[in-house]
């Protein structure tokens, strides 16, 4: 795709398509608490989606779901729009995403009359995304046509899955890839590409939401590679030390 109709592209979709970008962000956090809240780099975890997500140009509205008064307070502060507050019985350490999209959606049809094409899950766990990213994942789902795009990032060699192994109840090894042991990929170099998803895009038809079974997938998904230093996932301290040493890199 050539640059001029890269951007043709990303004017289609800011002129003809809705498309509303949903950040999630719960005020309780155990491994790390308060983080939505805790600066990094010189601002509050949550303002770096907000930033990249307002500089992209590509969501005709950004709202915040949250139960927290604070949090929803200082994304207001930074231009997002916050038109209801979470309850409760979604806000919980073990609530999954899905119905905290499905009640995000519901709400804006319901009481504005609001009904995107398209959504987009903002998790401030993934402060490294920049606009680019958003700008280039809509514009794979775009050409592509698929029902989501979910950005993922290379697994490093040792976690690949052609080298981890289970272990049968009798404590015998075998290859997770089920093959023999004695076929494992020697070389580093031999092993094939594999992904994990990072956390920080999923973009998807908002048909998706109203199907008997509801999914942020479809049934064709694409995948948007993001380099490993965009990609960090803060869960735990030692993602937030990593995030840290990537923004004082300075080359983001």
């Amino acid at each position: 795709m050539t640059a001029s109709s890269f951007y043709v592209l990303i004017l289609y979709i800011e002129k003809m398509a809705k498309v509303l970008g949903i950040m999630v962000a719960r005020g309780g956090s155990k491994s790390i608490p308060r983080k939505n809240m805790k600066e990094l780099g010189g601002k509050p975890l949550i303002a770096w989606t907000i930033e990249a997500a307002k500089k992209s140009g590509i969501f005709d509205r950004i709202i915040l779901s949250t139960d927290d008064n604070e949090i929803a307070e200082i994304s207001k502060e930074l231009g997002i729009e916050v038109p209801f507050m979470r309850p409760e019985k979604l806000a919980e350490d073990t609530t999954p995403t899905l119905p905290v999209i499905e009640h995000a959606v519901s709400w804006m049809r319901e009481h504005e009359n609001y009904e995107p094409n398209f959504v987009a899950i903002l998790q401030p766990t993934a402060p490294l995304r920049q606009d680019r990213h958003l700008k280039e994942a809509f514009a794979l789902l775009e050409k592509t046509g698929a029902d989501s795009v979910v950005s993922v990032s290379p697994i490093p060699g040792e976690h690949n899955p052609h080298w981890q192994f289970s272990i049968e109840p009798d404590g015998a090894l075998k290859l997770f890839t089920d093959e023999p042991i004695s076929k494992i990929i020697k070389r580093r170099q031999e092993l094939p590409v594999t992904y994990t998803r990072n956390g920080a895009i999923y973009i998807f038809k908002k048909e998706l939401l109203d199907l008997p079974e509801p999914n942020f997938y479809g049934k064709k998904t694409y995948g948007y590679v993001m380099e490993p230093k965009y990609s960090v996932n803060i869960d735990t301290p030692e993602d937030w030390f990593r995030a840290e040493i990537y923004l004082r890199d300075k080359n983001l």
